[in-house]
């Protein structure tokens, strides 16, 4: 039988993270613990795809190697899938550090976002960039992500909050996932705070939403999903679910901040309306534990916004892990409460705060990630047909990626088969 001539070989990883599962879709319970880990392990792709996984020895004798093969020495390294990050704000103008001072003064978030802050503060710096500036403040960030190990965010709007704004903002994004290798996967937020000139009339802002927005994005394909800001003070439940249906029956899937800073019942809605995830989530009960379990909706956990905010309490990682919910993380890359591109400071913060495993947080992170944005079965694992998005860390032991916290372990990305970042260079050029 001919072998296959691939055209990327990388070999004599001490350990090889495959995530690979008999069982189809996201890792729950004691399966978060498995991360398909092989010794001296090897991955070779074609044409981007993964085509073998397994020993070196294995893998080596499987294959065929040309002269134009990239063959990567992973000796004394560890290999991994390229993280994929569900949920993040990517594309924002101005900053707002003065609110994280404020902050450490004794200001709470709910308090600076009622003076004018939080996110209104964004929404008024969004406006103001053309969308030439919002491309060039974007693509450092993506650049950020992509020496972290992320190979594929959720990137969402909600920073416009009006109908030109926020399709500005998509087409932003758009256009970024063309030229960038990181792959984004775009969201519509229109709901994520009602806007300085709505405060007295924010029906006809859900109007807005519902009669224009929405059907322009799904008319013009700019966004797969649809997010919204369901919380005391922003959106109710009875509000959330009029938008998000409204949303669905366009097209759209859905995704919901839930249970951030009260109990809101914002993850029962998620599983009423068959949401695909519920971000946050640090106040979630019982009952949403449970509504979100037989729903099949997946938990984004945020750690490092509660610990950008300053606070103390973390969402309930090993109760939803011990109920059966496939937890996931994500950076939450926004300017107002987690400005952070890191991936592997997450990965602590999780272990640290929410008192999950490595290998768990790991599997937050990859395979888990990659379904809560509907990508399960190409990314998040190192298998023969999926894409080839990895990660070689400069590193012997999984267990060394949060231990080892504040610097970046990452020697090389690859993205789709190619080199994009290695050794602190980017080749944006060859991807």
């Amino acid at each position: 039988m001919p072998q296959e001539e691939v055209d990327l070989v990388v070999k004599n990883a001490c350990q090889l993270l495959t995530l690979q599962s008999d069982e189809k879709g996201p890792h729950r319970g004691v399966r978060m613990e498995d991360l398909g880990l092989v010794s001296d392990g090897a991955v070779a792709a074609s044409e981007g795809l993964i085509v073998a996984v397994g020993t070196t020895d294995e893998v080596i004798a499987a294959i065929s190697v040309g002269p134009q093969t990239t063959i990567i020495d992973a000796r004394n390294m560890v290999v991994m899938p390229g993280f994929v990050d569900p949920h993040t704000h990517p594309v924002f103008a101005g900053s707002r550090e003065e609110e994280f001072e404020l902050r450490i003064k004794g200001a709470s978030y709910q308090e600076i976002a009622a003076s004018g802050g939080g996110i209104r503060s964004s929404v008024r710096s969004l406006r103001q960039a053309t969308y030439e500036q919002l491309i060039e403040l974007a693509r450092p960030r993506l650049d950020r992500m992509l020496s972290f190990g992320i190979t594929t965010a959720e990137a969402k709007s909600g920073y416009g909050l009006s109908l030109t704004d926020e399709l500005k903002s998509l087409e932003v994004i758009a256009q970024l996932n063309r030229e960038h290798p990181l792959d984004l996967i775009p969201t519509f937020l229109g709901a994520h705070e009602v806007p300085d000139e709505f405060r007295q009339d924010r029906q006809e802002y859900i109007r807005l939403i519902i009669e224009e927005m929405i059907p322009q994005v799904a008319e013009r394909k700019l966004a797969e999903f649809c997010d919204i800001f369901c919380e005391q003070g922003v959106f109710d439940v009875a509000e959330s679910r009029e938008i998000l249906t409204a949303a669905k029956e366009a097209g759209l899937k859905l995704k919901l901040h839930a249970d951030e800073l009260a109990a809101s019942g914002g993850s029962v809605l998620a599983a009423e309306l068959g949401a695909i995830s519920a971000d946050h989530l640090v106040f979630v009960d019982e009952r949403g534990i449970r509504a979100m379990a037989g729903a099949g909706v997946i938990p984004v956990l945020l750690p490092g916004t509660t610990f950008s905010l300053g606070l103390d309490r973390y969402a309930p990682a090993r109760r939803m892990i011990e109920a059966g919910l496939p937890v996931a993380l994500a950076t939450d890359l926004n300017p107002g409460s987690c400005l952070t591109e890191s991936m592997p400071m997450i990965i602590t913060l999780a272990c640290l705060g929410m008192k999950m495993t490595a290998a768990e947080a790991i599997t937050a992170a990859t395979i888990n990630a990659a379904c809560a944005v509907d990508r399960g079965d190409s990314l998040g694992s190192l298998e023969p047909g999926r894409r080839a998005d990895l990660v070689i860390w400069d590193m012997d032991n999984y267990k060394v990626l949060p231990y080892h916290f504040g610097v970046n372990l990452v020697d090389t990305v690859i993205k789709s088969g190619r080199v994009v970042y290695r050794q602190g260079r980017f080749f944006h050029t060859e991807a």
